[in-house]
């Protein structure tokens, strides 16, 4: 009977759960059902000019889309996508303001562009995101910033459409060579953008950069931006060393420095530059603020002074101001922490962070300040103490060590908590005493987990070792260590003299070169790279792209179509790697995917990064101008 009872419990629950469960996934259905409004237009019109009309809001394409813009005095534009639940939620709202606005005197009218079928017009107006929404005002475009539904969107554009609306004027200031440094040497702290007009970096900066000057401008004092346009500017650019678009720099007092933020949104700028306000050096009052001071993962630097009047103040407050984001700096006036310390007055001093001390480096390293000693002399001596004789490859000293080659890195699990302190510190310790012997070489213990990537990209990744070493090189070149067992000194020692002396073999990413060319693109993998792109007889267009990237996706059959119509060339190939699992050259880093270079015949160590268009005839006409090795006939007529 028990049995049977328990049976007949397990029918009842296994019913009730079936019925439960389908009654959840029908009212799923129905949420997902009544989750996001029909697309679908309810009034379909179409004009004389053919131009088609869904719920009062025009349908824009390549073909119409300037005349329209020309035809109406204000117009404003949505940029969707169809699948995109945003843009679903707006549809409604966006049809019953272009029903309203279509009344307004001036009339005021809605299009909607879907930016999946015209890519390139979306492309044109930098539309990154969807919906997004652009009014144009005599055929100026303009961002809108306004409300997303009927009635903000009706009173917004009202406004823009009254006959004495005037847009604000550009909180960015331009400068030319005539204003430029009687405008930066009178104002305490500014940003200077150094821009071209056809970059596309430069263009997706703009309006943030242009939000971001707004919001300085309300800061008392008001902190300034400006723009100048270095193709035009070039005294300015050649002046300031800018080698590419878009460079910031930061300028106090006339002098300037390298922006160090970031440029993801106007709140990245506006933070950036709020903390570039005051001094850059925080002045410490006490023995017990200073020990409070002093950071524990990275060098702290300090200068000792008679008093803030001193004339040899002033270069170590240059430094600081212009550092402060790379190091931490205080300053001290008191002759008593300078006894704590021993420490003559007139001194910079760099203070080591205790987890990385050493028997073979002091604590402090001090610089005496002279009446000659500039802030450059400053910054040279920061930089050469900058790093502890063997420190940990990770934040805030990351940064510091990835300028520095050869560097050699230990990888284990490093853990500076105090449960784990002591068997980080026991393996840090013996790399010391071999890293006192290499000084010519930069020395790091980097955490196995943390740095995982890192590991498996030099191959290293399936080792399954305690502890394993890879040396990186100046030319991009990775020299792993063979795994050991156990760790042994000389076994380092001897690898590390194998490097110096040139007899290491670097290792190579690569994926299996394919058993045959079977496309028009010639397919490279690392292994590979020498042979094809190096080759001296042949100029080489070599992509390097990644398989999830969009824009690599997007050029691939314009790609392929480039690569059929010059096959026969026989002294040009058209060539692809995938860059997220094959090693390239240093010349031929990817910074970005798709990255493409072109490497003449004549100079394959100095190749030409491809700058221009997507299209075929814009690569069509780049490789006619640049190719080194003669066309056939036939194909350079088609050129």
């Amino acid at each position: 009977m028990a049995l049977a009872q328990i049976f007949q419990n397990f029918l009842i629950y296994t019913t009730l759960l079936s019925a439960l469960i389908i009654v959840i996934q029908c009212e799923k259905g129905d949420e997902e059902e009544n989750e996001l409004p029909s697309s679908a237009p309810d009034k379909v019109e179409e004009l004389e000019d053919g131009v088609r009309v869904e719920d009062s809001v025009l349908v824009l394409t390549e073909n119409n889309f300037d005349d329209q813009v020309k035809k109406h005095s204000v117009l404003l534009v949505e940029f969707y996508a169809p699948w995109c639940g945003h843009c679903k939620n707006l549809a409604p709202e966006y049809a019953a303001a272009a029903e309203e606005l279509a009344k307004n005197d001036p009339p005021v009218v809605l299009g909607k562009v879907d930016a999946t079928v015209h890519a390139e017009l979306a492309q044109r107006f930098e539309v990154s995101g969807y919906p997004t929404l652009r009014f144009f005002r005599d055929g100026k475009d303009f961002e809108y910033d306004g409300p997303r539904n009927k009635d903000g969107i009706i009173q917004y554009m009202k406004e823009r459409a009254a006959p004495d609306w005037e847009p604000e004027p550009d909180a960015v200031i331009t400068l030319t060579k005539d204003d430029f440094d009687e405008v930066v040497e009178n104002e305490k702290l500014m940003l200077v953008e150094f821009y071209a007009p056809w970059c596309g970096h430069c263009k997706r900066l703009a309006p943030l950069y242009e939000k971001a000057a707004k919001q300085l401008k309300k800061e008392d004092p008001p902190i300034l931006l400006a723009k100048v346009d270095a193709t035009q500017e070039s005294e300015l650019a050649t002046k300031y060393q800018i080698t590419g678009y878009p460079t910031l720099k930061v300028f106090r007092d006339g002098r300037a420095s390298d922006y160090k933020g970031e440029r993801g949104s106007e709140y990245d700028i506006v933070s950036f530059m709020l903390g570039q306000v005051g001094d850059g050096a925080k002045e410490i009052k006490t023995l017990k603020e200073l020990r409070d001071f002093f950071d524990d993962s990275d060098i702290t630097i300090v200068g000792f002074f008679d008093s803030k009047e001193d004339a040899k103040v002033a270069p170590y407050k240059l430094e600081s101001d212009d550092y402060r984001d790379a190091f931490t700096f205080g300053i001290v006036f008191d002759e008593e922490i300078r006894k704590a310390y021993k420490i003559n007055p007139n001194s910079v001093v760099i203070f080591n962070p205790e987890r990385y001390y050493t028997k073979y480096e002091p604590k402090w390293h001090v610089m005496e300040i002279k009446e000659d000693t500039t802030s450059d002399d400053i910054h040279k001596f920061v930089t050469s103490f900058s790093l502890p004789l063997v420190g940990a490859y990770s934040s805030p000293l990351k940064n510091r060590y990835d300028e520095k080659r050869p560097l050699c890195l230990v990888f284990y699990s490093v853990d500076f908590s105090f449960e784990h302190k002591e068997a980080t510190q026991f393996w840090r310790k013996k790399i010391a005493a071999i890293a006192n012997k290499y000084r010519d070489i930069t020395f790091a213990v980097a955490d196995d987990e943390e740095n995982a990537k890192l590991l498996e990209e030099n191959g290293l990744g399936e080792s399954g070792e305690e502890l394993n070493v890879v040396l990186l090189g100046p030319d991009g070149q990775k020299f792993p260590m063979e795994p050991m067992e156990e760790y042994d000194s000389d076994d380092l020692k001897e690898f590390l003299d194998k490097y110096k002396k040139g007899k290491l073999k670097p290792y190579l990413k690569s994926q299996r070169p394919p058993k045959k060319q079977s496309g028009p693109v010639t397919v490279v993998v690392g292994s590979t790279f020498e042979k094809i792109v190096m080759d001296p007889t042949k100029d080489v267009l070599i992509e390097l792209y990644a398989p999830w990237c969009g824009h690599c996706k997007s050029l691939a059959p314009k790609y392929e179509a480039l690569a059929k119509k010059l096959k026969k060339e026989k002294n040009l190939v058209i060539a692809k790697m995938d860059a997220t699992a094959n090693d390239a050259p240093t010349p031929y880093k990817a910074s970005g995917f798709p990255t493409i270079y072109f490497a003449p015949s004549n100079n394959k160590d100095s190749p030409l990064k491809y700058e221009g268009g997507r299209d075929i005839d814009d690569f069509e006409d780049y490789l006619k101008e640049h190719a080194t090795v003669s066309f056939d006939k036939k194909v350079k007529e088609e050129l």
